[in-house]
């Protein structure tokens, strides 16, 4: 054979390679997008039930911590109307599988990131279908209890957060790491965050920061701390309550409180630091921040520079924005706000490479584009707020 008759082979051959690694690559993510979007038959992802007077909502998908799909908000969405409006359901609670360690870690974030590479009308689909649970939830005229015992991030903060009572216990693990994949803290986290105290809200949003524990409700993430041991009769009193009002399962909830003293003596963690959050973070722009941060030399803020330092830049300031405005608005108007950004998202480069490096490749390295604050010009931000028309979300 001659050397170009060689040649001429082997890069057809390579070709043939290169095509079907790309096949099986679509095939491959064709079929998480499909594993999203359809529910398991094995067993249920989410369980709806109803004991005594209460709509019982358990996530079901311990494996995956919970992590909330389709399937979920579509099975959760029209049960907890169905609820709300029955005269023989007085609430509702929303917990995880007894003995898992996640309420609910999150939205299953890679299937949407593949869907949007794709093509696929999930990353569309499932932003507002959510949106419009975490509005409903916000909304829901019915005492809503979300018992959040255990890892409690992003989609799961989205489904406990809006409600009128959230427990956590000493399991209990909260964050919005957003910033940290390219995304930003969505399901509402432009609503709540800028009500928690001072400037603490926007503390958790750009740098993730963890809460756990009786912290969670110090920061005023939940309404209540109770022991993980007494979670079982806690739910068993609330579910017997005859025609129950806010102001009973407010009782109940105040009484289960009383009963534990776990880490009760233990200062807030973030405690000896909320004045320097306060001053650290007022700044009308990211850069400003850094700049604080930067000039301070103290070693807590030393640690944020370097935390914020490995965040995405464009998520840093659609967060800033985010947050700043979201004070001001309604939580409806908030979620109008978050869905145009949650597009912006998928239509840009970051949330990918967020993804690709936290949970695919691991190897944490992210490569951000613009790599930095300063090139985050004011126009692409800005873009990313504008409406979507007829796209908008609309309740």
């Amino acid at each position: 054979m001659s050397t170009c008759s060689c040649h001429k082979a082997k890069l057809k051959m390579s070709l043939t390679v290169l095509t079907t690694a790309c096949r099986l690559k679509s095939l491959c993510r064709l079929q998480r997008i499909q594993a999203h979007m359809m529910s398991s038959r094995m067993e249920p992802e989410v369980l709806l039930e109803k004991v005594g007077r209460a709509g019982v909502i358990t996530m079901n998908r311990p494996k995956v911590l919970n992590a909330l799909n389709l399937t979920m908000i579509r099975q959760i969405y029209p049960q907890l109307k169905k609820w709300e409006s029955d005269s023989e359901t007085d609430i509702v609670i929303i917990k995880g599988k007894e003995g898992g360690k996640a309420f609910c870690a999150g939205g299953d974030i890679r299937a949407i990131t593949e869907a949007a590479k794709a093509g696929h009308p999930l990353a569309q689909i499932f932003f507002r279908e959510e949106y419009m649970l975490n509005n409903a939830i916000g909304a829901c005229r019915k005492p809503y209890i979300a018992i959040i015992d255990g890892i409690t991030m992003g989609g799961g903060v989205g489904v406990s957060v809006h409600g009128r009572f959230r427990v956590a216990t000493e399991k209990t693990l909260f964050a919005m790491p957003e910033t940290g994949i390219g995304l930003f803290p969505d399901v509402g986290g432009g609503y709540f965050l800028p009500r928690l105290q001072g400037k603490l809200g926007l503390f958790l949003g750009l740098t993730g920061f963890r809460l756990r524990g009786r912290d969670v409700q110090r920061a005023g993430v939940a309404t209540h701390f109770v022991e993980s041991k007494k979670i079982s009769d806690l739910e068993k009193e609330l579910v017997n309550l005859k025609a129950a009002s806010a102001e009973d399962v407010s009782k109940v909830l105040d009484s289960y409180q009383n009963q534990s003293s776990l880490d009760s003596d233990k200062p807030f963690i973030l405690e000896k630091h909320i004045s320097d959050i306060d001053r650290l973070f007022s700044s009308s722009s990211v850069e400003g921040i850094m700049h604080n941060l930067q000039a301070d030399g103290s070693e807590f803020a030393k640690k944020q520079a370097e935390i914020l330092s490995k965040m995405s830049p464009t998520s840093l300031k659609i967060t800033h924005k985010q947050l700043q405005e979201g004070g001001a608005l309604s939580l409806e108007d908030v979620l109008v706000m978050e869905y145009r950004l949650s597009q912006a998202c998928m239509r840009g480069c970051d949330f990918h490479e967020g993804v690709r490096a936290v949970l695919v490749d691991k190897d944490q390295n992210p490569k951000w584009n613009p790599p930095t604050l300063e090139e985050v010009s004011d126009q692409s931000l800005d873009q990313c707020f504008s409406s979507l028309g007829d796209k908008d979300l609309t309740f």
